[in-house]
């Protein structure tokens, strides 16, 4: 099974149904070839937005999904100077540079994102990034 890490605009188009990637995003949550990584950060971007506006069916898509993560990354030292060295290398954003280390440090094969090609996300050689935008 591919270890695969899901970004939070994955989720977030998944739970919502609502948008032009929202089919794409939800066929990689149902591939059952694949097997998910996560972090706090992911969390961080979908359930507090969700419980603050009482979206409670779109929590509960979420705490499912990361009910069933089967590797975390350890938040450390490492992991946000891993994140540091590529956010100076390629001019990442620093949630998403969290978010390629901690894909990587979770020995993701691939990293799941809503972002379009022409972001800097794309220029990683952390970990291979996917996208679900044409």
């Amino acid at each position: 099974m591919a270890l695969t890490f899901i970004d939070s605009g994955i989720l977030i188009a998944a739970a919502r149904g609502n948008e032009d990637v929202s089919a794409a995003a939800q066929k990689i949550l149902d591939d059952a070839t694949r097997t998910f990584a996560s972090s706090v950060f992911i969390k961080m971007e979908t359930i507090p937005y969700a419980v603050f506006f009482q979206r409670e069916e779109e929590r509960q898509f979420y705490e499912a999904f990361f009910d069933n993560v089967s590797a975390w990354a350890e938040v450390d030292l490492s992991l946000a100077e891993a994140a540091l060295v590529e956010a100076s290398r390629i001019n990442l954003g620093a949630m998403d540079s969290l978010h390629v280390a901690a894909a990587q440090k979770t020995g993701s094969v691939e990293l799941y994102t809503t972002e379009r090609t022409t972001k800097p996300m794309h220029q990683t050689n952390l970990v291979s990034v996917k996208t679900v935008q044409h």
